[in-house]
């Protein structure tokens, strides 16, 4: 056979083996994995169809066309379309990227092949880590813990794999040390002894951050630069400044030009690492594990993209201009501030932790203060809904000048639905007034699956933990939260992630306000800001008479049409009861993601039956085969293989319909 024609013939195969396997595949089929997989079948089963069949049977020169019907050309034709779906199902399986609901890609644009570089990099990385974690015993210790005494193994085991991973791992273990919520003191203990040494960016790198961002030359932006940084940390570095134009003072927050990449690569892998672990361990699944590392990687987006903060912080400073509490936000400067650098306002002033001196220059009441900073972070989070989510000493600045309370660094915000807000209120009420069931009804509006709640047992589970704080001066914010946490997961609840922000804040806020004031009584305070708020919202109508008409005019413009309609429905209600005509009915299929996932569903049980089917009588019909010895025998033996090699397809169609449907959610 001449070269060119076998080449030909070959190319004609393969064009049709590409359009016969997308059809049979049937989905959003990648265009680099249909022709790589194409090609490697072509590619295999030709040589090997050459080597078994062409080499000792050469044809004529009008080569195969002639031969089409030819048993070992349907059978080179058969081995390459399956084997090409077979590839194609290959790829889908070791592919990483998700899909959404109509099978396009989710993450990124990158190419097949470098994904699949990625991932093999990621896993090469993973198993480095799940080997640490190994030889620290971090599974042995998770298998056998039990109780509280038996965690200092576990708590050093788990600091000592985060160390020991470094880079993202030690900042999700410095997370996790101010979760006290969660974890008991001896984890807390443990974890707090995670140290990141970020080490501060030279100025060739400053001035090449700021070259890049800064949307006119540096010069003519700050008439001057402090080359000294005001602080360093994993994500940014601080500087002082000078604006040129305004000559007011401001501070310059860069970020880290190797923080992305390091996110890129590590973030993927400590999601990976916490699901492993949460396989291993129940504890680890109670406590939510994989749900703290995926929250975690959320966060940390949002926190290396200035403009987020920018935004944040804007956001927090609108709210808080209606309100009577003097709390100040740093002003942000957003003609020079984007994703990679924030220009905001220079704050002259000290952290709470060390402000003894200006607390007496201005002759300042703690309480008072405490007070005030306590009432606007419960504005923030349960009437407006945002708020700052980690108001540790270090972001809570007085004013050297004037004694105002400042809050910085709004990297890290919460936001709370209206019902979750509602719930928090009643959760805080609670605790104050030794109220298990209000605490009950607050816990309700807090967590996902609500429906699961067993009130009776949770009311005594709850009662016991308030009997033990009772009549005792005060008990720390942590250990009772974290009292309340524990039977949360013991009955099977989950706290929305907001809440979980929200509720960690109030235990790192308890902290700051002690700092401020000793005695300072959060719940108590809680109360009465409830209280005063319940009061301000029934005296708002007579304050404002001509906004709350203009409010109540809306609101019966609404309810109008309804209203009219009310007695001519009331009226054929009667009588169909009259009639004994009254049927309640609830149809599922009413609605239509539910018919629609209920009829895939079932258009893939038809398939799978089929397939089934083919592959039983075609093994039926080869057994049948083995004890005929006529020509006959031949013709049952093609059925058969028909028959196999189209439950082979059908079920790789559904093999890959099933990889792809896991990747959409």
């Amino acid at each position: 056979m001449d070269v060119w024609q076998l080449t030909l013939q070959v190319i004609i195969a393969s064009i049709l083996i590409f359009f016969v396997s997308g059809r049979l595949i049937g989905f959003n089929v990648n265009l680099v994995k249909r022709i790589l997989s194409v090609v490697l079948s072509v590619s295999f089963t030709t040589f090997v169809f050459w080597y078994t069949y062409l080499r000792d049977n050469p044809v004529n020169t009008e080569g195969l066309i002639e031969n089409v019907l030819n048993v070992a050309t349907l059978l080179w034709f058969g081995s390459m379309l399956l084997i090409s779906m077979l590839l194609y199902l290959f790829f889908e399986l070791f592919d990483p990227i998700s899909l959404d609901e109509n099978g396009a890609p989710l993450k990124g644009k990158n190419n097949f092949f470098k994904r699949l570089f990625i991932y093999w990099r990621r896993q090469k990385r993973l198993r480095h880590v799940v080997r640490i974690a190994m030889t620290n015993g971090i599974t042995r210790t998770m298998k056998y813990v039990r109780n509280r005494e038996d965690e200092r193994e576990l708590a050093l085991a788990l600091r000592l794999t985060l160390e020991q991973c470094g880079g993202i791992f030690v900042k999700f273990g410095q997370v996790l040390s101010t979760r006290k919520e969660l974890f008991s003191p001896v984890f807390i203990e443990e974890l707090e002894k995670l140290q990141s040494n970020a080490p501060q960016l030279s100025k060739e790198q400053v001035d090449a951050i700021l070259r890049q961002n800064v949307p006119l030359p540096i010069d003519e932006v700050f008439s001057y630069f402090s080359e000294k940084p005001l602080a360093a940390a994993s994500i940014g570095q601080v500087h002082t400044a000078v604006l040129r134009e305004t000559n007011e003072q401001v501070v310059v927050k860069l970020l880290r030009p190797e923080v992305k990449k390091i996110m890129q690569d590590d973030l993927g892998i400590l999601v990976e690492f916490s699901k492993w672990i949460t396989e291993k361990s129940a504890w680890a699944e109670s406590l939510g594990f994989k749900e703290l590392a995926i929250g975690f990687a959320l966060a940390l987006k949002e926190e290396i993209n200035f403009e987020i903060e920018a935004r944040n912080m804007m956001q927090v400073m609108n709210m808080m201009g209606t309100s009577v509490l003097k709390v100040n936000v740093p002003r942000v400067y957003t003609q020079y501030s984007n994703e990679n650098i924030l220009v905001m306002e220079y704050i002259d002033g000290v952290s709470v932790a060390s402000a003894d001196e200006v607390f007496e220059k201005f002759n300042i009441d703690r309480h008072k203060f405490a007070e005030t900073l306590l009432y606007n972070f419960l504005e923030q989070a349960l009437i407006s809904g945002i708020f700052h989510a980690d108001p540790h000493p270090g972001n809570v600045y007085i004013d050297n000048r004037s004694g105002v309370t400042t809050i910085l660094d709004f990297g890290a915000v919460g936001r709370l639905a209206t019902p979750q807000q509602e719930g928090l209120k009643l959760f805080l009420v609670g605790i104050y007034q030794n109220d298990a069931s209000v605490l009950f009804d607050g816990i309700t509006l807090l967590v996902e699956n609500a429906d699961l709640a067993e009130r009776e047992k949770i009311e005594q589970a709850i009662s016991q933990v308030l009997l033990k704080i009772s009549y005792v001066k005060h008990v720390p914010t942590d250990e009772l939260i974290y009292s309340i946490f524990s039977i949360v997961r013991e009955f099977g609840l989950h706290f929305y992630p907001s809440v979980s922000v929200a509720l960690r804040a109030i235990v790192t806020l308890d902290g700051t306000l002690r700092v401020i004031d000793p005695t300072f009584d959060i719940f108590q305070e809680a109360k009465l800001f409830s209280n005063e708020y319940i009061k301000n919202s029934i005296k708002q109508p007579f304050k404002e008479p001509a906004v709350t008409w203009g409010k109540l005019e809306e609101e019966i413009s609404l309810l109008i049409p309804n209203l009219r309609k009310i007695p001519r429905r009331i009226d054929q209600l009667v009588k169909k009861v009259e009639r004994g005509k009254i049927i309640l009915h609830h149809d599922i299929f009413s609605d239509k993601a539910n018919a629609n996932f209920v009829t895939q569903l079932f258009a893939q049980f038809v398939l799978l039956m089929v397939g089934i089917t083919f592959g039983i009588i075609s093994v039926a019909l080869l057994a049948i085969s083995q004890f005929i010895h006529t020509a006959y025998a031949i013709y049952l033996n093609t059925a058969a293989y028909l028959g196999l090699f189209l439950c082979a397809i059908l079920l790789v169609r559904l093999s890959i319909q099933a990889i792809r449907n896991m990747k959409r959610f």
